[in-house]
């Protein structure tokens, strides 16, 4: 059963002294990848952070407070804030029934970005064992695991902004995929025909098309689930 958290109102949440978006503008200012921050709605923006139970002190409470969701490189990562109309999912909601229940239970991993291929970014909240507490996990549609990126929240967030994602995504991009992506809806991911946790030639030789980010959330723990119950020693 998970564990009910006691609730802070949400004028403690919210940090008007040091508050985290003062880092994400000057991210933004360094950005090498292209950023798009999504409009927010202020009465989402004060659901979604007292569900959240997180401060604006921290970069994730920021983006959950200040924004209605961050694209980046033409929406290929899609970081979760309070919901808008481009991406229809605010991170606590997107949450529920995942890493939690019911809000105000403590959440085993938190799910706060993921990308157009189903590949799925969350913070470990004891999910994924002891080690590596509060660090980012990437579940990788290539091979359904749940790997430590070895950096938290803001170093990733940073590391979107600035980093080198082609090398990140090698051999995981298709020609083209700029248009294809800029094109789909926040609340859908590219599935792949055979699943690209199969066998194939190049990611270019298999068919696509978007679906909803809920199914192929569905399909891959399930197939995940699958995988760990043949695993060597279960």
């Amino acid at each position: 059963m998970s564990q009910e958290l006691p609730q802070r109102p949400l004028e403690e949440l919210i940090n008007t002294e040091e508050p985290g978006w003062e880092v994400i503008l000057q991210m933004m200012e360094e950005a090498t990848n292209q950023v798009e921050v999504l409009p927010r709605n202020a009465a989402q923006a004060d659901t979604a952070l007292y569900r959240t139970q997180v401060t604006t002190y921290s970069l994730m409470g920021s983006v959950v407070y200040e924004t209605g969701g961050i694209l980046v490189d033409q929406g290929w990562i899609r970081f979760l804030g309070s919901g808008s109309d481009r991406l229809p999912r605010s991170l606590p909601a997107w949450n529920k029934g995942k890493s939690f229940e019911d809000y105000g239970q403590a959440m085993a991993f938190v799910l706060f970005a993921d990308d157009a291929i189903g590949g799925f970014f969350a913070l470990n909240g004891g999910a994924f064992g002891p080690r590596d507490l509060g660090k980012v996990f990437y579940l990788s549609p290539e091979n359904l695991e749940w790997a430590p990126l070895g950096v938290g929240y803001s170093d990733f967030l940073y590391f979107a902004f600035t980093g080198d994602l082609e090398d990140f995504y090698r051999g995981l991009r298709w020609d083209g995929w700029q248009e294809e992506v800029a094109g789909m809806q926040g609340d859908q991911g590219m599935g792949f025909v055979p699943f690209l946790w199969t066998a194939h030639e190049s990611i270019d030789s298999l068919s696509r098309r978007p679906v909803p980010i809920q199914e192929l959330w569905e399909l891959q723990m399930d197939v995940h689930q699958q995988l760990m119950e043949q695993a060597p020693g279960r």
